[in-house]
């Protein structure tokens, strides 16, 4: 294996393994070591009494969790439910709609994959259907997707589902934007913003006022895993219900909401990383002297110009505009012809591509890797935070140019 880049000197605040350089951080986040030592000191707290902190302090401290992310995302903290991860608190969200036959939710083909999924099964078992627009990939700007979504909307649109950040293309959706195109139509919206608390800035979920909108704290809040939230405006939160029903269901609380009681314990599990919660907020913005917008500056500002270096080095084009790109972005391999690009997806992989795996195996490289069945392209997503540094893009730029030319002679 080459001699591999070194990372920022931040790296030091992280537990990432130094035989790796580390650029996908989209998928599942990383927690800094002092997080990590939080949650830590929190199971010991619970192995060493588990009954009076689930009976005496496990409600005081889903609200500690619930105050601090209000304040970070700028909304009434008892209009957030604490989930595991945010293709729950989706499922959470559709269960709860009481769908008729000829109804119709709409979403888009950026979607995550586990959401798309989410709302065919529910609208399948319902007898109503999902309605997917298309939007391009290359896209020339925001407005494209506002009036995919426009378009899309009919009398029987019951939900609309859209991404702030999409997973698979790496671009930021004009939320602000569909939701009051879709306000102003009468329809509800559910934004999947797992990617944009810690990654966009100025997210401000009151002015916002979507019906709901998820999140995973784990990814750029940098929290422990399986940590998320579900905000629910109040005139949408009599009847939306948690998955689990717990003893707490049925009894209401004096002084309290019955849709927090309800979601505040949903039975027996580790929620060490919910209490972590207020502690990944501090530690990422204690980073940087300018705080949370250093932080969402300093990635956004490295993620662009990795994407323009290695744009440059591949000969290809930037598939959308800067104002679209967060810290993550999705970029369109140079192709093979067809013929040759069917024997390569027919190469055993333990992820999507088996670039991918020789990235992995032969560089040291994580990074994603994938094509789509019905486009000849192939796409690489790069992701960008604190611990990265311009040397590990400009070996992959190196890295994917000399895999490429292999399959070329495949």
């Amino acid at each position: 294996m080459p001699t591999l880049p070194s990372p920022s000197p931040m790296s030091r605040h992280w537990a990432l393994d130094p035989a790796r350089v580390f650029l996908n951080h989209g998928s599942f986040g990383a927690t800094p070591r002092v997080v990590q030592q939080e949650q830590a000191a929190w199971r010991e707290r619970l192995e060493a009494e588990p009954v009076s902190l689930f009976v005496e302090r496990h409600a005081d401290l889903m609200d500690d969790a619930r105050r601090s992310l209000a304040e970070f995302l700028r909304c009434p903290w008892s209009d957030l439910a604490l989930l595991p991860n945010a293709s729950t608190a989706v499922n959470t969200v559709l269960a709860g709609l009481e769908l008729n036959p000829g109804d119709e939710l709409l979403m888009n083909d950026h979607e995550y994959p586990a959401c798309q999924n989410t709302l065919r099964y529910y609208a399948g078992r319902a007898g109503a259907s999902v309605v997917r627009v298309s939007l391009p990939f290359p896209i020339g700007g925001p407005g494209e997707v506002v009036r995919a979504y426009e378009a899309g909307v009919t009398p029987r649109t019951r939900l609309a589902l859209v991404s702030h950040v999409t997973s698979p293309t790496g671009l930021v959706f004009p939320v602000a934007r569909v939701v009051k195109a879709m306000h102003d139509r009468g329809v509800d919206v559910l934004v999947d913003g797992a990617h944009a608390p810690g990654m966009v800035a100025d997210l401000d979920l009151s002015a916002l006022s979507p019906a709901y909108y998820t999140a995973n704290c784990h990814k750029w809040i940098c929290s422990p895993k399986g940590t998320a939230f579900l905000y629910v405006r109040p005139d949408r939160q009599p009847g939306l219900r948690p998955l689990v029903l717990s003893n707490n269901a049925e009894r209401p609380k004096a002084g309290r909401s019955h849709f927090l009681t309800e979601f505040d314990y949903q039975g027996t599990t580790d929620y060490t990383g919910f209490y972590s919660i207020p502690s990944a907020i501090r530690a990422m913005g204690s980073m940087l002297p300018e705080g949370w917008s250093g932080v969402m500056r300093a990635n956004h500002e490295l993620c662009v110009r990795a994407r323009a270096m290695l744009c440059e080095a591949w000969g290809v084009t930037p598939p959308a505009p800067a104002e679209m790109v967060g810290s993550i972005a999705t970029i369109i391999l140079p192709p093979h012809d067809r013929a040759r690009r069917e024997r390569l997806m027919q190469r055993p992989t333990r992820y999507h591509d088996a670039l991918q795996d020789a990235l992995l195996a032969k560089w040291g490289i994580q990074v994603p890797v994938w094509g789509l069945a019905d486009r000849p392209d192939r796409f690489l997503r790069i992701s960008a935070q604190l611990y990265n540094s311009m040397e590990q893009y400009e070996y992959l730029a190196r890295a994917v140019r000399e895999e490429l030319a292999v399959e070329r002679a495949i």
